[in-house]
Parts: structure tokens; sequence; C-alpha cells
């Protein structure tokens, strides 16, 4: 329903209508969605994507105001923009969030999977909950996901998975043992979906952000990442959409034949 200014005012997924067809949006476009993009790298990539024209959904675990906000964002560049809660950790969150989103558009064909914790927790006191919790959020998640919108990827013959893996993908840290694992893991999963659906028309691919400057709840990451400053011959800190201008060519056809690939964005810090 258009609002006073004449623009498509977008329903937040929370609260669909109970009749499908009243819900459906029928353009035939690119639809991504991005979990933990209520700040930082996730609302990037999504802006980003919404300046290509891409309908976006905003995925995050517990903030409505924040993800509500990007949204918000998002539809100044004339798309649709939903946001929408969910542990992606949990596979009935996504089952949940999968049928919902779904049930408003009739596909996600690029799927960006952010969403990340990463504690630090020395390993001989870290507990069983302190690895499940991470190894959930970092890895499964994106297992889960995959699992809910490969579908409509392969029926149309077109689609894009990124997955952001950070520098834990390729070195082990110190107090952050169940991160590192659960990155490695997410660069194995990039692989072997590549492998399995380019014939499909699917491209997978990892992207490996260095020292980005960020507003991190935890304080320690934050302190990590200034430190690495002089360790960058650019002389800087990347920023939020030095990474998301990165996603935005994975996503389009003009990325089409890069996958497989785990692509860093760190200012020559590692090479």
């Amino acid at each position: 329903m258009p609002d006073r200014t004449g623009k498509a005012k977008s329903k937040r997924i929370g609260f669909i209508k109970d009749n499908p067809q009243e819900n459906r949006v029928t353009e035939q476009k690119h639809v991504a969605l991005v979990t933990g993009a209520g700040r930082n790298i996730g609302r990037a990539i999504v802006l980003e994507l919404a300046a290509r024209g891409y309908d976006v959904i905003v995925n995050g675990r517990a903030d409505q105001a924040a993800v509500d906000a990007v949204a918000e964002e998002a539809r100044a560049f004339g798309v649709k923009a939903e946001a929408v809660l969910a542990d992606v950790g949990n596979p009935t969150a996504v089952k949940k969030m999968a049928a919902a989103v779904l049930g408003v558009f009739d596909k996600v064909d690029v799927l960006v999977n952010n969403a990340a914790i990463r504690p630090e927790s020395p390993f001989l006191e870290m507990t069983d909950e302190d690895w499940h919790r991470v190894i959930a959020t970092d890895l499964h998640s994106a297992f889960y996901t995959a699992r809910a919108f490969l579908p409509k990827m392969v029926e149309q013959g077109w689609g894009r998975i990124i997955n952001l893996t950070g520098m834990n993908a390729m070195h082990g840290y110190s107090g952050r043992a169940h991160v590192s694992v659960a990155k490695h893991g997410l660069w194995g999963l990039t692989k072997a979906l590549a492998k399995e659906f380019g014939p499909e028309g699917v491209t997978v691919n990892a992207v490996s952000p260095g020292p980005i400057r960020t507003g991190h709840r935890d304080a320690a990451m934050t302190r990590h990442i200034e430190s690495q400053l002089s360790k960058i011959p650019l002389g800087r800190l990347g920023e939020p959409e030095d990474i998301a201008r990165l996603c935005g060519l994975l996503a389009s056809d003009d990325g089409g034949f890069i996958s497989g690939q785990m692509i860093a964005a760190n200012g020559a810090a590692q090479t």
C-alpha cells in the first residue's frame, strides 16, 4: 500500500498477512538476504545490493530496531526491503524465516552469510556451550540458510552465495580456537558447494575481510583491529563499504565466472 509520498510501504515479515497471495511479490528481479545485517559490514552489504537494484531482506538475531532502520535505508533506493529477526544458528528458526521470506518473495537468489560472533576465550577455559554457540552461528548457519534457499536458485539456473570468512579462515588465533575452526569449515563448505552447484548456474565464494573499522561490542576485538593498522601497507583500516563493494561484484552477472574462491580484502596485510 503506498504511503502519502506515493512510495510503496514494505511489511515487516513478522506480521505477514494470512493470505499468501496478498503477500507475494511478483516482479522478476534478484532478491538478496543478508544475515547479521543490522550494523557494520552486513548493513553496508544490504545498502550496496539495494543500490544495485536488488530487493533485500535484512536479518538480525535480536535487535528489531536495527534491522528495521537498515531496511528503511534500503528502501530509499526504490527497492523492496523486509526486516526479519531469526537466530540463523538455530535450524528451526531458519526454516521459519525461509517460509516467511518465501511467502513474500518468490525466491532468494543472492544469499550473503555474514552473521558471526567472535568471542575471546582461552582454550582451557572454554565451555561446551562457548564452543557450540560459535560453531552454530559461524558455520552451521551457512548450512541451514544454503539448504533453505538453494532449491530456488537451482530451479531458475542462477544464484549467488557469499560467505564472510575473515582472516580466521586463513590463520589460527590464540584465544579464538572456536572461531578459527568455524571459519575454516565455512571455507570448506564454500568450495564444496561451488563444485556441486556450479553446473546449476550457482556461484559460491568466500570473502575474507582484513581489519575493518566497525563498531564492535567486543572491546577486545576493537583493540585487536586497531592494533593492526601498522601492519597494513595501504596505511588505513578497511571500511565496511570496501567489503560491500566486493560482495556487490560477486552478486552480479559481472562476477559470474568467479566461484569457489576466497577473496581477501585486507590492504595487503596478508598476501
